[in-house]
């Protein structure tokens, strides 16, 4: 009985509070917003990061971000990242370092069209629509490129390239195009701050507003892998007039949604809709 009504006054509690925190932003320039839960932030320095963050970075901006692990993650201006579980971030857009020495964990670093696993060393990632660009600056790193391609061993130094529709491209080194892009941060190694924050309060990021339908479509269109959880996080919002009349006009896309929105619709049936099972590459 005891255990029964705890377990219920744990679900009680909100999502973000039971969430795992990962890590902290040990340094933030520029505007940087959190999508948490169903509540969109206002970044702040020594903030701590969770499972399920969706980090968006103005321009200029930028954020270094420490996992406990040991890991560090760069996020450079302009970007989209989510920060799906603990070892693995997906960049939908912009860039993104990760930094990890030896037995500091494996980490996944995903994007529409390359993916790269690493246990030690450095990889830098670009992304844009029909474009990604992997840079092993040390180390080694697994590289995905897509569905049913194989699996490259990339060493440090080596560049890959994906275009939509084309192969995985092998380069000895990055591009001046690549290099010139790249944000100023990301040329060095990414300098440990984490014990600026030892024993200090972690400061609290400014709520800013609700979630609205606009600012999560791009994820939406990941595919049905990735976007399951994101359909579970964010049905509270259908409660808001305005995210639920565009969730209506785009349910040819998501149609695993209108069980939610008309569950009348499917009282004697035994399941939803099929939705799209595209996903990712690696995926």
């Amino acid at each position: 009985m005891l255990r029964a009504l705890l377990v219920f006054l744990l679900s009680l509690l909100p999502t973000a509070a039971r969430a795992e925190e990962l890590g902290t932003f040990t340094l933030l320039e520029g505007s940087v917003r959190v999508i948490r839960g169903t509540a969109v932030l206002r970044a702040v320095e020594g903030m701590r990061f969770e499972t399920g963050d969706i980090v968006e970075t103005g321009s200029p901006a930028f954020v270094q971000a420490e996992f406990v692990a040991g890991t560090i993650a760069a996020i450079g201006p302009s970007t989209r990242v989510w920060v799906h579980k603990g070892g693995e971030m997906m960049l939908m857009s912009g860039w993104l370092k990760g930094e990890s020495g030896q037995g500091g964990g494996g980490y996944r670093y995903v994007s529409p069209l390359l993916t790269a696993s690493s246990k030690s060393g450095a990889v830098i990632l670009h992304a844009e629509p029909g474009l990604a660009e992997i840079f092993v600056e040390s180390g080694a790193a697994n590289i995905e490129g897509g569905e049913g391609s194989h699996l490259i061993a990339a060493k440090g130094g080596q560049f890959l390239t994906h275009h939509a529709s084309k192969t995985v491209a092998v380069n000895p080194r990055p591009d001046a195009a690549f290099v010139d892009g790249m944000p100023r941060p990301f040329r060095d190694t990414l300098p440990p701050r984490l014990s600026h924050f030892a024993g200090k309060k972690p400061a609290e990021p400014r709520h800013d507003h609700d979630v609205t339908y606009a600012e999560i479509e791009p994820w939406m269109k990941f595919g049905r892998t990735w976007r399951r959880s994101l359909e579970e996080r964010f049905q509270p919002r259908l409660k808001d007039a305005d995210f639920r009349k565009e969730v209506e006009r785009h349910i040819s896309d998501y149609p695993e949604w209108d069980r939610v929105l008309h569950p009348e619709k499917y009282q004697n049936s035994p399941s939803a809709p099929a939705g799209n099972t595209t996903s990712p590459p690696g995926r």
